[in-house]
C-alpha cells in the first residue's frame, strides 16, 4: 500500500457514481474529499479494516489533494495517532483507504442528501 495512488474498491466507485448523479460534482477525487473529511470528522474507528481496491478508479495522491497535500497528509498523521497507529507510509495509507471508503459509505446512505447545497449543508453543521 503507498501514498502514491489512491484506489477504491467497486461497491464505492457504485456509490460514487450515485453520488456524482446527485450532487453534479463531476470529479472523483472532489467527492473522495468530501468522504475523508466526512470520516475524519466521526471520532470513532472505522469498522472495516480490509478493502478490495478492486475498481478501475484510480489516482494519483496529487490528483486527490490537489493543492492541499499536506493538509491532508498532517490531518492523516494526526488521526493515526489518536488512533494510537505510528504514522507510517503503510499506516496512513491505510487510513486514507479506510476514511475515503467510510466517508463515500456515509454520503451515499444519507437519505436526505438531494444536491449539492444538501452536501454543503452537512460540512456546515
Amino acid at each position: 500500500m503507498s501514498l502514491d495512488n489512491v484506489r477504491l474498491s467497486q461497491p464505492a466507485k457504485d456509490q460514487l457514481v450515485k453520488l456524482k448523479r446527485i450532487t453534479g460534482i463531476k470529479n472523483w477525487n472532489t467527492l473522495c474529499r468530501w468522504a475523508l473529511a466526512i470520516s475524519l470528522q466521526d471520532p470513532s474507528q472505522p469498522l472495516v479494516r480490509e478493502i478490495n481496491t478492486d475498481s478501475n478508479v484510480e489516482m494519483t495522491w496529487k490528483t486527490f489533494a490537489g493543492p492541499y497535500g499536506d493538509i491532508y497528509l498532517a490531518l492523516l498523521k494526526q488521526r493515526c495517532i489518536t488512533d494510537g497507529r505510528e504514522p507510517t507510509e503503510e499506516t496512513i495509507s491505510h487510513a486514507l483507504t479506510i476514511h475515503i471508503h467510510r466517508g463515500i459509505g456515509h454520503l451515499a446512505g444519507r437519505q436526505n442528501l438531494k444536491s449539492i447545497s444538501d452536501l454543503i449543508f452537512l460540512a456546515s453543521v
